[in-house]
């Protein structure tokens, strides 16, 4: 079964406040060049999600009966995303040790 190919689109948090974050702590700790090389993994597999959207797993944390919260997992990172019937919203990256109670809320952004 092939998905038809769909409008990826990113909320501002994950834009200006998730990505920004996990480049300066990989840049803390791993360095500059890893850090880069995990943001363009990341950016990677968001666009890949054009075609691929149905490859990954419902999200543990926001279930659903139509299974249109899902996650990537990149390392210790969950990038959550909502399949719209238009388009695909990337809501959040949350370090898989956050809170369920703080992934939840990800089902509350509006893009």
């Amino acid at each position: 079964m092939e998905s038809q190919s769909k409008t990826v689109v990113t909320s501002a948090l994950f834009d200006h406040r998730d990505i920004p974050s996990i480049f300066y702590y990989g840049m803390e700790t791993f360095g500059i060049r890893i850090a880069d090389t995990f943001i363009e993994e990341i950016y990677y597999r968001v666009g890949l999600l054009e075609t691929q959207y149905l490859l990954h797993p419902e999200c543990r944390h926001l279930k659903t009966k139509d299974k249109i919260y899902r996650n990537i997992i990149i390392g210790s990172y969950l990038i959550i995303y909502r399949i719209t019937e238009n388009r695909i919203e990337v809501l959040r990256a949350f370090h898989g040790s956050r809170s369920p109670k703080t992934i939840k809320s990800s089902k509350k952004i509006l893009i």
